[in-house]
């Protein structure tokens, strides 16, 4: 098996991911700020201080990875608030662009000497990103910053065509993360999930809005 490298690894989906391909037996470089317990427990290779609204951060983790081949790249990393219209801070909303659209756009610049012919770069986006599925107000900063993460993995996935790299852009559904309050289904679960459709998907796929289930997502 190849090289996996995931972004905000140390919690939630990000967590499950890197556990689930270490029992696949997958190599696994998991990126994030600050390392959890659970994930230096996980026998992965660990990276800190990888913060993906920083160039410097990510310039050190091509570093750490030199020529090593990247099979899959999963764009894991977010953050999220629960502002209203009354709340709203325009910092905010900055803040959740750094992460949710600039973040997988930084990461999979500086990492694409890493990718080959028949690697996949995965962004894992929300349904909140559809325009067509919104239905209440609020929320702002994440609706936002989903929306502009979907157009950017589209685009990419017209750049890297060229060179037979697959752009996948995946909802992985209701998950008991922190950021849902954990109300959802099991991370581990989620993971299996993910990873299951990330198998079935390739470059006749790469661009498109899928749900993990299957369901192709509107815009």
């Amino acid at each position: 098996m190849g090289t996996a490298v995931i972004t905000g690894s140390n919690k939630g989906i990000g967590l499950a991911l890197c556990r689930e391909l270490k029992v696949r037996g997958q190599r696994v470089v998991a990126t994030c700020r600050r390392a959890s317990a659970a994930l230096l427990q996980a026998g992965v290779e660990v990276v800190e201080g990888i913060d993906v609204t920083d160039a410097a951060a990510t310039d050190r983790l091509r570093a750490r990875l030199g020529a090593r081949p990247i099979d899959l790249l999963i764009n894991n990393a977010g953050i999220t608030a629960r502002e209203s219209f009354d709340t709203l801070d325009l910092g905010t909303i900055r803040d959740q662009f750094e992460v949710n659209s600039l973040g997988p756009v930084r990461v999979t610049k500086t990492l694409v000497e890493n990718l080959r012919a028949g690697s996949k770069v995965v962004i894992l986006g929300s349904r909140a990103g559809s325009l067509a599925s919104i239905d209440s107000g609020g929320r702002y900063a994440y609706r936002m910053s989903k929306a502009a993460v979907n157009m950017a993995g589209v685009i990419l996935a017209h750049d890297l065509r060229p060179r037979e790299i697959a752009v996948l852009l995946l909802y992985p559904g209701y998950v008991a993360t922190e950021m849902m309050n954990y109300e959802g289904i099991a991370p581990s679960k989620s993971a299996v999930q993910i990873l299951h459709r990330i198998d079935r998907l390739g470059m006749q796929q790469s661009g498109m809005f899928y749900h993990v289930n299957g369901e192709m997502l509107s815009w």
